[in-house]
């Protein structure tokens, strides 16, 4: 097998992105080797089936979409109260518009998983492992709420944002920032 991490990270990179605009049907070693610039055959030399490809795309999207160290320990400097939440939620949509490619990507695997069980367990591994990791940092963090009231925000914030990618007129143009207030006011607790 290829050694080279600065080509494999490229070919992964540009797997998320074919992911993003052509969907997991579009997901082949010839499309992953014209979006990266690379003679064709690379990304095959690279990983050994499309299954190894779909499995290292899941860790590429987190790698890109795990904040920088520091950052939420400098958000939280204020006191935690739900405007807290309401500001951390904005920022977290920010980094999402930031990463589109990756959310996309991620909803692309997420189906792709419907149809293959290897992909599904790793993938439900790795989400799991976010959310429990939202769940200790947020309870840590003393911020108002249980875990319950972090996999709500979870599930209200993913679907948001995916309309927000893929039908941003749904929501009668209202500000994003707007409809996350919302969100974090109707689910966290005062206090």
């Amino acid at each position: 097998m290829v050694r080279n991490p600065e080509r494999r990270t490229a070919l992964l990179d540009a797997a998320i992105e074919v992911l993003a605009d052509e969907g997991a049907r579009g997901l082949t070693f010839r499309a992953v080797d014209a979006r990266a610039s690379v003679p064709t055959g690379t990304s095959s030399n690279y990983f050994p089936d499309r299954d190894q490809l779909l499995s290292q795309v899941a860790d590429r999207i987190f790698v890109r979409m795990t904040t920088e160290d520091g950052a939420l320990e400098t958000a939280l400097r204020p006191e935690p109260t739900r405007e807290l939440v309401v500001e951390l939620m904005r920022w977290l949509a920010r980094r999402m518009a930031a990463e589109r490619t990756c959310f996309l990507g991620l909803f692309e695997l997420r189906l792709e998983a419907t149809r293959r069980p290897e992909l599904r367990t790793q993938l439900t591994k790795v989400l799991r492992g976010d959310l429990d990791e939202n769940i200790r940092f947020h309870l840590a963090a003393g911020l108002p709420g249980d875990g319950d009231t972090v996999r709500l925000l979870y599930f209200a914030l993913t679907g948001l944002l995916f309309d927000h990618f893929t039908v941003p007129g749904l929501h009668d143009d209202r500000d994003l920032d707007e409809l996350i207030e919302t969100v974090v006011t109707r689910i966290v607790p005062e206090g």
